[in-house]
């Protein structure tokens, strides 16, 4: 099977390729990999020939969304709509991913993949939600994937920054504890992603990220003390640290499809920093 990867430098791309192993794997970036650009990302494809397409591309500096509104829309909306007309023209699954950011946060419980999401409150979220109605228009052999709160190899991620940060020239680190969502590992995804590619009559949405919940906090003191560091960490609010784009409650997501798909369930998120912290940073 022949796999085209866009936004195949960001984090999730490159853990796919060195986990996706048996398949023929093509990766794009920019420039040759401009999803934005409808006329050349269908050349590409005509060229490539993919039997399927993974489609990590996005702009996803949160708050950079929110000064960049057109840029977020033309990135995660047109550029989604490019790539899965360019699927459905040229007869390509397509599986692509998304985020908990389509909801708004509000809810008590996790999110499953029947509630209706609204785009939430950020421009990030609204971008995202339109490239999956898009998605679901253009193309319909597709996959859409949500995941949230995602760390792997090479980063930049809240790992990454957690380890950077417990250089022991901070007495204290503060760290907020009233958003809870799924710490989520990019090769638990991966594995994941490999289930749904062997399954070539799945279609629809599925969550992706690892079980359990944690807030940020705990999140942190996990990472600690999983790599014995001695580091203090004091919990605080979201209205103590304000950005400019509001930052979801409740990023917890509920994993109903793969249960329904008899897919494997992923991983509980501890085990999963466990795998990848010993498998290097």
């Amino acid at each position: 099977m022949r796999i085209l990867i866009t936004g195949a430098n960001g984090m999730l791309g490159r853990t796919l390729q060195r986990k996706l192993a048996g398949f023929t794997l093509i990766p794009t970036d920019l420039p040759e990999g401009d999803i934005t650009d409808e006329t050349k990302f269908d050349a590409l494809m005509a060229k490539e020939k993919p039997d399927a397409v993974i489609h990590c591309a996005a702009m996803t500096a949160v708050d950079n969304c929110e000064s960049n509104q057109d840029l977020a829309f033309k990135l995660n909306a047109l550029g989604s709509a490019n790539v899965a007309a360019a699927c459905s023209r040229h007869h390509a699954r397509l599986i692509a991913i998304s985020t908990d950011y389509v909801f708004d946060g509000a809810s008590p419980r996790p999110y499953h993949e029947f509630d209706l999401p609204t785009g939430g409150a950020t421009v990030y979220g609204q971008s995202k939600f339109a490239g999956e109605e898009l998605i679901r228009h253009c193309c319909p052999n597709h996959v859409i994937c949500r995941i949230s709160w995602l760390y792997g190899p090479g980063g930049p991620s809240f790992v990454h920054a957690m380890l950077k940060l417990a250089d022991g020239s901070r007495p204290e680190l503060k760290v907020v504890d009233d958003q809870r969502g799924n710490p989520t590992s990019t090769l638990a995804v991966a594995d994941a992603l490999r289930g749904i590619l062997e399954r070539p009559l799945l279609a629809g949405t599925f969550h992706l990220t690892c079980e359990g919940e944690a807030s940020w906090y705990d999140f942190a003191r996990e990472i600690f003390r999983q790599r014995g560091i001695e580091q203090k960490v004091t919990p605080c609010t979201t209205a103590e640290f304000p950005r400019p784009a509001p930052r979801p409650a409740n990023s917890r997501l509920e994993k109903r499809m793969l249960r329904l798909c008899g897919l494997p369930p992923m991983p509980e998120w501890r085990e999963a920093l466990a795998e990848f912290l010993k498998s290097g940073l």
